[in-house]
């Protein structure tokens, strides 16, 4: 492309194609306005529809997505109905990459607050609290409340991850899979230049899963995979939309005939010996499009490994519990029952495996903190010249790096300034201390202990980004349980203290984390990062107000946790900060802890020491061994949501079986977004209904065996 033209896809905007040997899409483009009105307002749209569809699922299965791809897509295809409809839609120029950019990051922020502020996991746990287990009463908090307490945890991370992007992206340009990944895509949608150098990404989900996908050719368009053309095609739009209306539509009839979402199929193998397996055992098959979904989007190997956990779990360790009396309530019960006695199992394989994938993070870092440290220690008896006022206007500012790091490749003017990142740091720290203080008082967590709890997630969040930028796993899931064991040393007997210690921590690391990803894929697209701070700054704060009303919109309607929402996050935080606090646990379930977690314990160290290794016979071994986060999933979800991520998974399979570059292609990853969002979107009908009084049409079905695995009421 000549590089004076102006693009009739991106806009008008000039830009320069990077060299090979270049990491980024573009040399130093034109600047261009990124952070636009209409960028923010589809993206604080697209994002509020993120947010919901991650509050339902987060309450269901503690599934919560950044979906920046879904983001990017959306923006992407809103942007295009002016030149579907251009009657109504009069000269409207074209969304350039950048401001898709801009639509993403924005996006993400908005729908990532129900997992950054622990609406599916900390909150619910402190509802779940009783007089006679942990001496208090539930805390359930107001709206305000949760406003409160949600702007005390939106912003630290926000500001937290800013000074790391010169180390981690500039420096040692650390892959961040996800964010090269939506890069690729939106390179892909706008026909921008292709990025040199990387042909491959892996996008994770909150749940660890994986697809690999999103190549861009040098070649050009002529080298993009066919599947790929059809993706970004009228093909792939109209896939979206029909996939979008699918879900959607069994999901709205899921509310009308409760059984569509508990079909009791399992009931045909035990009838002849008097059990059901449904209303008994908690084993019926769940048809949803969405969960098929995010098994298209989590890859088969994940999937595998999750439905290998379910059938330990569920078919042999909960009769083994029930039968053996050790969980002598009903089944689905999370406190007597063989699901919260499985549940133990689950959080010991959990802690075991987070714990061993973060410890080499760990020592890596200190490693070459300590090599910088000498380095500068060398330098500094060396005389130098001070720097000119130019060349300290191009210095970033943040962190002193060596005379070899790469250069910044932004202006000054497109950089957050450092002074902003200090002064946004201990504004929101101070404002961290008080929310919490203010919601929760003294009685719950004391500000030493909250100032002390930012610290640590300031720590555990650059260890968290490391591990993030080269696995593509965001170990907020061990960061929290590290602050639980952490404050329940300096907290002892408070589990209040305990679970929102967890979460202070768990937050900052995710949406550092989380601007990470995006701050790489605006690196690779050069959009401006100072525009995508705004746009975390802007989504955030909506956020506090969305993810607080669709909160206490939930809880006002279901019984949570209940049949409809099981919240199993919930149960895990809530019962490691009972244990760490009162030290009781179920009748025999410590050994069968003791096992499994060393067993992914042992698995864990083979996965870190072996999965590189020369011997193909070794690594294919290793790579066949279970997840240890995927597995203790299957314990947590009923059998149902993993058996229809089997069916996604295996679907992804075979769709790269049949792809040219033998990766999921994207037209399978379109179809698979459609399914998430339908059920998603659908789901805030059926809210609406169900807080109007209106329920179910017909209870066909549900009465099997006694019943009790319909939701609905029936």
């Amino acid at each position: 492309m000549n590089p004076s033209q102006s693009h009739p896809i991106t806009g008008d905007y000039n830009y320069h194609v990077a060299p090979a040997d270049d990491e980024s899409i573009y040399d130093l483009p034109v600047l261009e306005a990124c952070f636009t009105p209409r960028a923010v307002i589809v993206g604080l749209g697209v994002g509020v529809l993120l947010c919901m569809t991650n509050m339902y699922f987060g309450l269901q299965t503690g599934w919560v997505s950044m979906m920046s791809l879904q983001s990017a897509l959306l923006g992407f295809a809103i942007f295009k109905l002016p030149s579907v409809l251009p009657r109504f839609f009069p000269n409207v120029r074209p969304l350039s990459a950048p401001e898709n950019v801009v639509i993403q990051t924005t996006a993400v922020a908005t729908g990532t607050m129900p997992l950054a502020a622990g609406l599916v996991g900390i909150i619910p746990a402190l509802g779940m609290m009783s007089q006679e287990v942990d001496g208090r009463d539930p805390i359930v908090l107001s709206y305000w409340h949760l406003v409160i307490w949600c702007l005390a945890v939106a912003f630290f991370g926000v500001f937290l991850a800013v000074p790391l992007r010169r180390q981690v992206i500039v420096k040692e340009k650390l892959v961040f899979p996800s964010g090269t990944a939506t890069a690729q895509l939106i390179a892909l949608l706008h026909r921008a230049p292709p990025i040199q150098g990387i042909s491959t990404a892996t996008v994770t989900t909150r749940e660890g899963g994986r697809y690999e996908r999103l190549q861009t050719s040098e070649d050009g368009d002529d080298e993009i995979d066919g599947k790929d053309q059809d993706a970004i095609s009228g093909t792939g739009w109209r896939a979206l939309g029909w996939s979008f209306a699918a879900s959607g539509a069994i999901t709205l009839l899921s509310f009308l005939f409760p059984v569509t979402f508990a079909l009791p199929v399992f009931d045909i193998l035990s009838w002849p010996f008097g059990i059901s397996l449904a209303a008994q055992w908690m084993w019926w098959f769940t048809p949803s499009l969405s969960y098929i979904g995010q098994g298209i989007i989590m890859g088969f190997p994940v999937t595998v490994s999750m439905n290998i956990g379910m059938l330990v779990g569920w078919a042999v360790l909960s009769p083994l519990a029930k039968k053996s009396g050790w969980a002598p309530g009903r089944v689905s019960s999370n406190t007597d029952g063989a699901r919260g006695w499985i549940l133990w199992v689950a959080l010991a394989i959990m802690i075991a495996e987070s714990l061993i994938s973060l410890a080499p993070v760990t020592v890596e870092y200190v490693r070459n903190l300590w090599a910088r440290h000498e380095a500068a220690e060398a330098r500094s008896h060396v005389f130098t010249t001070p720097d000119s006022p130019d060349e300290a206007a191009e210095r970033d500012g943040y962190m002193d790096m060596p005379e070899d790091s790469e250069p910044e490749c932004e202006p000054p003017e497109r950089l957050v300034p450092g002074q902003w990142v200090a002064l946004g740091l201990t504004a929101s720290a101070v404002l961290g201390v008080w929310g919490v203080w203010y919601v929760f008082g003294t009685d719950g967590i004391h500000p030493w202990a909250t100032a002390l709890g930012l610290v640590l997630a300031s720590i555990l969040s650059l260890i968290g980004v490391r591990a993030l930028g080269e696995t593509d796993i965001n170990p907020v899931s061990g960061i929290g349980k590290i602050s639980q064991l952490f404050f329940a040393v300096l907290q002892p007997g408070n589990v209040v203290a305990n679970v929102i210690a967890g979460g202070v921590a768990e937050a900052g690391a995710q949406q550092a984390g989380d601007l990470m990803q995006d701050l790489k894929t605006g690196h690779l697209l050069r959009a401006s990062p100072r525009s995508q701070f705004y746009g975390q700054l802007v989504g955030s704060l909506a956020s506090v107000f969305v993810s607080s009303a669709a909160y206490k919109f939930y809880t006002s309607v279901y019984t949570i946790p209940g049949p409809e929402f099981a919240v199993p996050s919930a149960g895990v935080w809530l019962s490691l900060a009972r244990l760490l606090n009162n030290g009781s646990l179920p009748e025999m379930v410590v050994p069968f802890m003791l096992v499994f977690g060393g067993a992914f314990s042992l698995i864990a160290i083979a996965k870190l020491m072996f999965a590189r290794s020369p011997n193909p016979a070794i690594a294919a071994c290793v790579a066949s061994l279970p997840s240890g986060i995927a597995f203790a999933i299957g314990f947590l979800n009923s059998p149902s949501f993993s058996l229809a991520r089997l069916i996604g998974g295996y679907i992804a399979y075979r769709a790269a079986r049949a792809s040219r570059t033998g990766e999921t292609p994207l037209f399978v990853i379109v179809v698979a977004s459609g399914f998430v969002l339908g059920e998603g979107v659908l789901s805030i009908v059926n809210l609406t209904l169900a807080s109007r009084g209106y329920g179910a049409l017909s209870c066909f079905g549900c009465n099997l065996g006694g019943g009790g695995y319909c939701t609905g009421g029936c």
